[in-house]
Formats: C-alpha cells, structure tokens, sequence
C-alpha cells in the first residue's frame, strides 16, 4: 500500500525515507497541525518542547484513530519546532522516532520557526496518511 523510497545516489538521510509512493484509489486523511493543548485550550507542556512534542504526538495518534489509521499509516509529516538550536530539533525528533512515526519510515521534513499559533507553543506536526480499508487493516 505504500513504498517508502530511499535514493541511494543522494545522502541517506536518518530514519526517515525521502519519498513515500500511495497507489491512486487510496484514502489519505490530511490531517491538520497537531497541538500541544488540552480539552480546554491549556497548553500542555510549559516551556519543554519534549513534554510538548510528547502531547502532540498523543493527539495526532487520536486524530488517526478517529479516521480509521494509525501512526504506521503515516506517509508525510512537517515537525515545526520554535527553536533555531540543532540540538532542540533533535530532542523532538528524538520523540517522534520513539513514537513509531519513523518505523516505516515516512517522509518528513524538520523545521525551526519563529513562532506558532498559540501563545507558548512550540511543537506542532501536520500529516498525512492513508486510511486503510477494513478488509486491508
């Protein structure tokens, strides 16, 4: 259902693969950027990008989950860190590796940003995965 492409004639890159190939007639679920908030619009995770990466990949997994995927259905992720330090990119990396998001591994691409949309955030992932059918799952 998906080909996870590595290409051997460019640097290989660490645990994530360069291409991921759906054949047409599969359902993708885009789902929008995961956030570290609870129920109630609190931020989780203060000041720590960890514990926050950590909620935002709890909640990605409900928003599969509520589309019928999973976190090895993932093809594609943007990671958004507020940071411009290599080694804060890394710790949240360190978190969605851990998650399962990198097993296939998917497509991704890590990015430090200024700012996110909510006051205290600084970790947030938009995917997309396919959603596979009954008899397929």
């Amino acid at each position: 259902m998906i080909q996870r492409v590595t290409v051997p004639s460019l640097f290989p890159p660490p645990r994530y693969s360069h291409a991921s190939v759906v054949e047409a007639g599969t359902r993708l679920a885009f789902l929008a950027g995961s956030v570290p908030l609870d129920a109630d619009g609190q931020l989780v995770g203060g000041d720590d990008p960890v514990r926050q990466a950590r909620q935002v990949i709890a909640h990605l997994q409900e928003q599969l989950r509520a589309v019928g995927s999973g976190l090895e259905h993932v093809v594609s992720t943007d990671v958004y860190v507020v940071s411009s330090e290599p080694a804060v990119l890394s710790a949240v990396w360190d978190v969605v590796e851990a998650s399962g998001l990198s097993t296939g591994p998917h497509s991704s691409t890590l990015l430090g940003v200024a700012c996110l949309g909510y006051t205290g955030q600084l970790v947030e992932i938009t995917a997309t995965a396919v959603v596979p059918d009954a008899a397929g799952a």
